[in-house]
C-alpha cells in the first residue's frame, strides 16, 4: 500500500483534498466548489459549516477505503480569516469574508493608540486595506460590534489552525498565517505586537510548521499538521530546491510576488502599493507585493463575454497572437487601453469602448495586456538593483496563460521566465512541511519541471 500525505488546500473559489506520496508525486485529487452563504451581517462568506463536514468525512472515507496508507494530513488556506471559540472549542462565528469592510474609525483608531499609522503599518508589515483583510482587526471588530459574542471568546484561531484543531482539538499558532498582512506581529522584535497585551488577547506561542500531533482517525493513527497560509505553503517548494535567487510569482485569485531575497525593510511608499512582508517556513521575512489580477480578470472577462457573445470558457482557447502583442507593445492610444485610469473600486473597466476591438481575442490580449502591466509595477516594487535575482518563477492559473507569460518575458528582458508545473504548489509545500519521513537531501530533490519562455 502506498504511503502518502493528505491536503485540504482551501481556496476562496476552489476546495481541494491531494495525495502526496514519499516522491512529492501527486497520486490523486478531488476538487470541489462549495456553494457559499452570508454571515451574520448578510456579508458573503464561505460557508465553514459545510467545510468541516467535508473535511472530516472526506478523510475519514479515504482511510476507511484503504487504497492508500495515510501517514499525515495537513491543512493550505487563504490568509487574513480568523475563528473565534468558546472554552468549549465550539466555533462562535462564521469564517468572515476578509473582503469585508470595516468602519474607518475603527481602524483610524488601531493606528492612533499604537504609534501612528505609518509606523505601525511600518513595524507589522501590515499595509492598512480597509478591511478584514488586516485580520488583526477582526479581532477589534468583533468586541466592539458584538460584544455579546466576543465575551465568549477563548481562543482564537487562525484559518489553517482551525482545520488543523478540527481533528486535534489542540489551541496553537504557526508563522506564516501571523505573518501576512494581519498586523499581529512586530517584525521589528519578531514577536506579537504589543497591542494584543493592551487588548487583553493572549495568543498561542507560534509553533514551527514541522510540528505534528498523532491522533486517531478511523482507528488508524495519523500525524496531523498545524496548517499553513497558502501563500508561504506555495514559496516552500521552490525554497527547498535550492535554485538560484527567484522571485515567485504565485497567481490565482491574487497574484502574490514574493522575493525572498529582499531584506530591506519596507518603505512607505511599498506600504501604500499594497507591499507587505511574509513569513516563511523558515520563518524568515519574504517582502512581497499583491494584486489582485485573477478576480479583476474573472469580472472583466465577463464583460467581454457579454460583449462578443462568445460561451463563458473562451478565453481558455485563446491562442497568442505576437502581431497583436506587438502592435499594442508600440502603440500609445489611451483609448484602447483597460484601466487607464486605474482599477476601479468594483474591478470591472466599464470605460473603455468594447466597439474598438474587432474580437473577443483582441479585446482578451488587450486585457492580459494591461494586467501584465500593472502587475509588473507591483513585481519590480519588491525587487532592488544587483539583488542578484535571475529568475522569475510562474505558478498558479496563469501559467498555463501563454500570452501572460510570453508577456511576462518581454516586460523583463534582463531575466530569465519559467513556469512551473507544480500546479499545486500551496498543497506540495503544505505536504512537505510535514514530511518528517524523508531526509533534508531529499526534500531538496523537488522537481520543479520547470519550462522557460522568451518573449512574443
Amino acid at each position: 500500500m502506498k504511503e502518502v500525505i493528505a491536503v485540504f488546500d482551501i481556496g476562496k473559489t476552489n476546495k481541494k483534498f491531494l495525495l502526496f506520496d514519499n516522491k512529492h508525486e501527486l497520486v490523486y485529487q478531488d476538487e470541489m466548489v462549495m456553494p457559499t452563504t452570508v454571515d451574520d451581517d448578510g456579508f458573503e462568506c464561505d460557508d465553514i459549516a459545510i467545510i468541516e463536514s467535508w473535511i472530516i468525512s472526506r478523510l475519514k472515507a479515504e482511510v476507511e477505503g484503504g487504497k492508500y496508507d495515510i501517514k499525515g494530513v495537513n491543512f493550505s488556506t487563504y490568509g487574513a480569516s480568523l475563528v473565534f471559540l468558546n472554552d468549549a472549542g465550539e466555533r462562535l462565528t462564521p469564517v468572515y469574508n476578509y473582503l469585508k469592510p470595516v468602519p474607518e474609525a475603527l481602524s483610524q483608531k488601531w493606528y492612533e493608540e499604537n504609534g501612528g499609522k505609518r509606523e505601525f503599518c511600518r513595524k507589522t508589515a501590515s499595509p492598512a486595506l480597509g478591511s478584514l483583510l488586516n485580520s488583526g482587526l477582526q479581532i477589534r471588530w468583533l468586541k466592539q460590534y458584538k460584544p455579546e459574542v466576543y465575551a465568549q471568546v477563548k481562543y482564537i484561531l487562525h484559518f489553517p489552525q482551525y482545520l488543523s484543531f478540527l481533528y486535534t482539538r489542540y489551541v496553537l499558532s504557526e508563522y506564516t498565517s501571523i505573518g501576512c498582512h494581519t498586523g499581529i506581529w512586530d517584525f521589528d522584535q519578531m514577536r506579537y505586537h504589543d497591542w494584543l497585551v493592551g487588548e487583553g488577547v493572549t495568543l498561542p506561542t507560534p509553533k514551527n510548521n514541522s510540528f505534528v500531533l498523532k491522533v486517531k482517525i478511523a482507528g488508524k493513527e495519523v500525524a496531523v499538521g498545524p496548517g499553513i497560509h497558502d501563500s508561504s505553503a506555495s514559496l516552500a517548494p521552490y525554497l527547498l530546491a535550492e535554485v538560484d535567487k527567484f522571485v515567485l510569482v504565485s497567481t490565482g485569485t491574487w497574484c502574490i510576488n514574493m522575493n525572498p531575497f529582499n531584506h530591506q525593510p519596507l518603505t512607505q511608499y511599498e506600504l501604500e502599493n499594497d507591499c507587505l512582508c511574509y513569513l516563511s517556513v523558515g520563518e524568515k521575512p519574504v517582502k512581497s507585493s499583491r494584486f489582485f489580477m485573477g478576480h479583476i480578470h474573472d469580472v472583466n472577462v465577463l464583460r467581454l463575454i457579454g460583449h462578443f457573445g462568445v460561451d463563458s470558457l473562451t478565453y481558455k482557447s485563446v491562442q497568442v497572437d505576437s502581431g497583436l502583442l506587438k502592435a499594442f507593445w508600440e502603440e500609445n492610444r489611451a483609448e484602447r487601453t483597460f484601466f487607464k485610469e486605474g482599477v476601479p473600486t468594483e474591478y470591472v473597466d466599464n470605460l473603455i469602448d468594447l466597439n474598438q476591438f474587432n474580437s473577443f481575442e483582441e479585446a482578451y490580449h488587450r486585457l492580459i495586456f494591461d494586467l501584465t502591466r500593472l502587475n509588473v509595477a507591483s513585481i519590480k516594487l519588491v525587487m532592488e538593483k544587483n539583488d542578484g535575482v535571475q529568475n522569475i518563477f510562474i505558478s498558479g492559473g496563469f501559467a498555463r496563460n501563454e500570452i501572460f507569460v510570453r508577456l511576462m518575458a518581454a516586460f523583463f528582458p534582463d531575466k530569465k521566465i519559467f513556469t512551473s508545473k507544480v500546479n499545486n504548489a500551496s498543497a506540495l509545500g503544505a505536504a512537505l512541511v510535514i514530511n518528517n519521513a524523508f531526509s533534508v537531501k531529499e526534500l531538496n530533490a523537488v522537481n520543479l519541471n520547470l519550462k522557460r519562455w522568451e518573449t512574443f
